[in-house]
């Protein structure tokens, strides 16, 4: 299938998708308090932002650039400060956020000059020694993966672009290039797992949690 823009296509599935990274608060939770301001960039539908809520965190923000998955996560979650956002920009004052989420974000923006750009925009919202959680898929070997890896290389020059027949275009990352991506955080949490797929499929993945320097 076809769109216009991957944008377009996160709006077609935000009544369908059931997204499955996955929050590990008890690694989350020395490093932050209630008061602490959290915002999730790539909220989706707001489910992590809603885990937070019932564990008694009220200051909560969260962004994706998805208007319906917005409009999905108002209707699920009323109580959420859910925003629509475009060009991975927030619209947050500077040096103002405890801890930023970014969960399975990295894999839907397939451009290392964007995936900087958000990178670069997460640094400036984050106060001087704030911190970011991150989880995302890392490459495979299995075979399945590298057929479609070596079809997205030649069609997208990125080695680990990948096309759903659904219409998403998503990207596994070498662990050097999230090394790269992350080089500006300070490490608290950096573990390899396995993470499930928005389809139900099975995926090497990373942890990360990192400390502005």
């Amino acid at each position: 299938m076809h769109f216009t823009s991957q944008t377009d296509y996160w709006n077609s599935v935000a009544k369908s998708k059931e997204f499955t990274t996955n929050l590990n608060y008890g690694l989350i939770s020395p490093f932050i308090k209630q008061e602490s301001n959290i915002v999730d960039y790539g909220c989706g539908y707001g489910r992590t932002l809603n885990e937070f809520h019932e564990k008694g965190f009220n200051n909560l923000t969260g962004f994706d650039y998805a208007a319906e998955m917005i409009s999905s996560g108002k209707k699920r979650f009323p109580f959420l400060n859910l925003k629509v956002c475009q060009d991975n920009k927030m619209g947050i004052l500077s040096d103002s956020t405890d801890l930023v989420l970014l969960f399975a974000v990295l894999t839907c923006i397939i451009d290392d000059e964007k995936q900087q750009e958000l990178m670069d925009e997460i640094q400036r919202v984050l106060k001087p020694g704030g911190l970011i959680y991150l989880n995302d898929f890392l490459l495979n070997d299995d075979e399945r993966n590298l057929n479609r890896y070596e079809i997205g290389f030649e069609k997208h020059g990125t080695y680990g672009v990948f096309e759903l027949t659904e219409g998403a275009i998503l990207r596994h990352h070498d662990p050097l290039r999230m090394k790269e991506l992350t080089k500006n955080f300070i490490p608290v949490v950096d573990e390899k797992t396995i993470f499930k797929t928005m389809n139900g499929h099975t995926s090497k993945g990373i942890i990360f949690i990192g400390r502005k320097r």
